[in-house]
């Protein structure tokens, strides 16, 4: 047994270490924050300075003479068996810092986080009794709070949140399996305990209520529901999310759906499957009752009915955007509607990588590529706050209405977008002695339940209406205060306002004066803590959660003043989130950016900097593990946040800290897509820090390498790992050096660099094994069997293929084990050996569910296409090569420029196997299936065999 496999850490509590059969001391606070920081590395360097400045932040720093005694410590601690002057195996020193070479089944937080994931596995997959056991193992392993002797360092902060609420959902998912395996009075005691102590996730409140009417306690459950609705509103004041409101209903009319299934019992684990499927688009549920407007929804439909392209403009605050989403969500368009929001755009380049994420699409370079993708659409396209960024979205508009002749758009700007067509509605304030006033009965009903204006109030309701200009914003902000203050009140305070601000700027619009005058008043009700927090939040371009709003707010304990700010309307929670997410209406958070002096400014931008940097990174820790998928959907969530950190570290001159998040977001660049904008914000981090140090710039270099393979630039590409793996020596990163010699060696042979390139990979594969890290084992073990391949060895590619695929499944990195099994698929084609093939495609189209990378589709089938000629199926591998041909012009991804080696062979045997006629009818029966139908005709056809 080696050094790393006999000693075992446990973070899920305080933090202790087991050496042998015995527990080892670890020193006092500090020394245990060293090895604690070293855990949370997971085999990568952490650099001596970035040890002293995370370890003893807020304090002096001691010398390096200090923290290498702390590390000698841990180090004869560790390997008690070590001789006096023997190389370290467990805690080695790297570059100018140190690695802990622990293997993952040492560490409990990467035991439990892999029974997590089985256990959902197996409770999506109906075993439900399994998944209870393995979810239960996982949250055995707790003695306490994760990492519960570092409660106020910043360092562990992140980790033990992102464990934290794994746990809560392991708890959750454990229950569901209880229930889904016919216990459902079982359950009921515990899922009570756990709404107890997190009454805000909606998901234990529909288990809850689920178990209960499964036990026959329909009236309970019902109250469970009644519970939960009043929670929610009167601690953040938003209603209950789709899926307890689907449930509601279920319960109401005893669906038989909700009824056990024990054939299938995964699929009534979770209280949501009683919801029918979604809808095509990717409008959001209204949040609250659409008051008015009867006559503006009517005459905006109508032009809709007769234009491509309707603009609604007026001043902020005045509704164009809750008009737009009304009109859109009114329609029956056969695709759609698709809303596209610019408010925490403001990189003109990025404008149509935006829009093709929002309609489902791969990022799209061009507006020409993105009008390609939706040329056949039938769709309408909500384009939201055009204002900031006009001009390109103009031309934008102009592109795809020109190119698209089925596509609409609905704009909303604070002018028109100046184009030819375009057909101009200014939105008009509210009536104030009517629609106005409705709408401030219902805000103020809504937030103060059982409040009743008193006799005589309506002409008061309208006359402060009037002196808002019939501004809904600003009126709801008013009705809001309804909790505190009398409707008297109120309009007292706002004609004072008016009063001193009656001569304000003779440029500004006298709608946005008012805006502005009942923000400012509003902001100017807050307590010094909560006004302090609005002001800060302002720094997040879209949504936050609770331990970002903490971390950048500065404000401690955050929730309090968190939650006056929602109930006061100035902040909103998104209901349905989990854990809860909020966000800031555009004009508020302008005025909170605007309510700060550059110095509260600056030093808000740095905490935002610091928490993108610490969020991105320990996200990238466990990116190629099994809890993938889901924080690559959260990293997306974030994505306008790190674009705001690389605009405010990039223009402060902060050149190595933009290096340093690039090098965390390459993976989620490579995977989602994201190569134009990874490649512009490298460019310009590099040019902003020539002296970075070598670590840093290791890490960014082998992210240049990732996103030139991609875009199809295999000599840049080669280029770029050449310097990586120069830099990542220097720094002592072994990780970087596997990672960037492994891609060397391939992308050597596409650009024809003369090379031995088998050497290379072994040689990374052997760097690889060393860092005890499963998942890079499994990286470039697959990189090495695409070299044999290249080479011609294929029974040594297979081989290769099959051991990567292993060491990929170990450690949960699904996507290098998909990736394996794919280049094997097309070994065995290249053997002629169709029939393997296609076994190994079936493989790889199950698991492709779990995330919905397009390109790894599109390829996959594009190469069973050619396993299906070999097998004698040549009619049915013509239409798969139409489906790959009319979905990839439509997502603008081609398997034959993607994958140049094999591409051209796969689709030149198809196409050789029928006379062109045959192939070109079969073909066109293919451009006209949708993904889903493809998929079905493949996994039958395999099925078939």
């Amino acid at each position: 047994m080696s050094v790393a496999e006999g000693v075992r850490f446990g973070v899920l509590g305080p933090l202790r270490a087991e050496v042998g059969d015995r527990m080892a001391g670890l020193g006092g606070p500090r020394q245990r924050a060293v090895l604690a920081l070293l855990l949370i590395a997971r085999g990568r360097s952490v650099s001596a300075e970035r040890i002293l400045s995370e370890v003893w932040e807020g304090s002096r720093l001691p010398s390096l003479t200090t923290l290498h005694g702390y590390v000698a410590d841990l180090r004869r601690t560790l390997e008690p068996e070590r001789a006096p002057g023997a190389p370290a195996r467990l805690l080695v020193r790297e570059g100018p810092g140190y690695a802990l070479r622990a293997v993952p089944a040492a560490v409990d937080a990467e035991r439990f986080t892999d029974l997590a994931a089985r256990g959902r596995r197996a409770l999506e997959g109906g075993e439900p009794q399994l998944a209870a056991d393995l979810l239960g193992q996982a949250l055995a392993l707790w003695r306490g709070p994760a990492y519960a002797d570092f409660g106020g360092a910043a360092f562990a902060a992140p980790d033990a949140t992102r464990l934290e609420d794994l746990r809560a959902t392991v708890r959750e998912d454990r229950l569901a399996a209880v229930i889904a395996s016919g216990q459902h009075a079982a359950a009921v005691g515990e899922l009570e305990a756990l709404i107890a102590e997190q009454p805000l996730r909606e998901r234990g409140w529909e288990l809850l209520v689920l178990a209960l009417y499964r036990s026959g306690r329909q009236a309970d459950a019902l109250a469970a529901l009644r519970a939960v609705r009043r929670r929610l509103a009167d601690e953040l004041g938003i209603d209950p999310g789709r899926g307890l409101r689907d449930l509601e209903a279920a319960v109401l009319a005893q669906d038989p759906r909700l009824a056990p299934a024990p054939a299938e019992p995964s699929r009534m684990s979770h209280p949501q499957a009683v919801a029918p499927a979604p809808p095509s688009g990717n409008l959001p549920f209204a949040l609250s009752s659409f008051v008015g407007r009867g006559g503006d929804l009517a005459a905006v439909a109508s032009l809709l009915d007769g234009q491509r392209l309707v603009t609604l403009t007026g001043p902020g605050g005045v509704g164009k955007t809750r008009l737009a989403l009304e009109v859109a969500r009114a329609r029956t368009d056969a695709d759609g509607p698709w809303l596209v929001e610019m408010a925490g755009l403001h990189t003109p380049e990025l404008l149509t990588a935006t829009m093709a994420v929002a309609l489902g699409l791969p990022t799209a370079a061009s507006p020409d590529q993105l009008a390609a993708m939706i040329a056949d659409r039938d769709m309408l396209i909500v384009l939201d706050n055009c204002e900031h960024l006009l001009v390109p979205a103009a031309m934008l508009v102009h592109t795809l209405l020109t190119r698209c002749g089925t596509v609409r758009m609905l704009c909303t700007s604070r002018e028109p977008l100046g184009i030819s067509g375009e057909t101009v509605y200014e939105v008009p304030p509210l009536e104030a002695a009517t629609e106005a006033a409705d709408l401030f009965l219902r805000r103020a009903a809504a937030v103060s339940p059982g409040w009743a204006a008193e006799p005589g109030a309506r002409e008061r309701i309208a006359a402060l209406c009037a002196r808002l200009d019939g501004i809904p914003l600003a009126i709801e902000l008013a009705a809001a205060q309804c909790r505190a203050l009398s409707v008297a009140q109120i309009a007292d305070a706002v004609e004072d306002r008016f009063t001193l601000l009656v001569d304000g700027s003779a440029g500004r619009p006298d709608r946005h004066r008012t805006l502005l005058d009942t923000v400012a008043w509003s902001d100017q009700l807050l307590q010094p803590a909560e006004r302090r927090l609005f002001h800060r939040l302002g720094v997040f371009e879209a949504g936050f959660d609770l331990d970002a709003a903490a971390a950048v707010g500065g404000v401690d304990p955050v929730l309090v003043p968190l939650s006056a700010l929602v109930r006061k309307s100035l902040v909103t929670a998104e209901p349905g989130t989990a854990p809860r997410r909020y966000r800031m209406l555009e004009t508020l958070r302008q005025y909170a950016l605007a309510a700060l002096s550059p110095d509260e400014t600056a030093r808000a931008q740095e905490r935002h900097r610091a928490w993108a940097l610490a969020r991105a990174e320990n996200a990238e820790h466990h990116l190629r593990g099994p809890q993938g998928a889901a924080l690559l959907n959260g990293l997306s969530r974030d994505q306008a946040e790190f674009r705001a950190a690389f605009a405010s570290s990039l223009a402060a001159g902060h050149g190595e800290y933009a290096l340093r998040l690039s090098g965390a977001l390459f993976w989620f660049w490579f995977r989602m897509g994201h190569v134009a904008e990874g490649l512009a914000w490298l460019s310009e981090a590099f040019a902003a820090a020539p002296q970075a140090g070598a670590d840093v710039r290791a890490r960014a270099r082998y992210a240049v390498t990732g996103l030139h393979y991609l875009a199809g630039q295999p000599q840049q590409a080669y280029q770029a790992a050449r310097s990586a793996i120069e830099e990542a020596r220097q720094a002592g990163d072994p990780v970087t050096e596997a990672s960037a010699t492994s891609y060397a060696a391939y992308l050597g042979l596409l650009a024809g660099v003369a090379l031995d390139a088998e050497s290379l990979t072994r040689e990374a594969v052997e760097i690889a094994r060393r860092s005890t890290l499963d998942w890079l084992e499994a990286e470039t073990l697959m990189i090495h069997g695409m070299v044999l391949r290249v080479l011609g060895d294929l029974p040594a590619a297979d081989r290769v293929f099959q051991e990567a695929i292993g060491a990929a499944r170990a450690s949960g990195h699904d996507w290098a084990a998909d990736g394996a099994a794919w280049c094997d698929m097309k070994t065995a084609s290249d053997r002629g050996d169709g029939t393997r093939a296609l076994a190994i495609a079936a493989d790889i189209l199950a698991a492709m569910d779990r995330y919905g990378d397009i390109s790894f589709w599109l390829v996959t089938v594009h190469s069973a296409a050619r396993a299906l000629a070999l097998t004698g199926q040549a009619e049915h591998a013509a239409v798969l090569m139409g489906v790959v041909e009319a979905i990839g012009k439509r997502a603008g991804v081609s398997p034959e420029l993607m994958d140049p080696l094999d591409g051209p062979r796969e689709a030149a045997a198809v196409r050789g196997a029928l006379p062109p006629e045959e192939y070109e009818r079969h073909a066109a029966r293919g451009r006209a299936m949708s993904r889903q139908e493809a998929s079905a005709l493949l996994t039958s056809l395999i099925a078939g065999r």
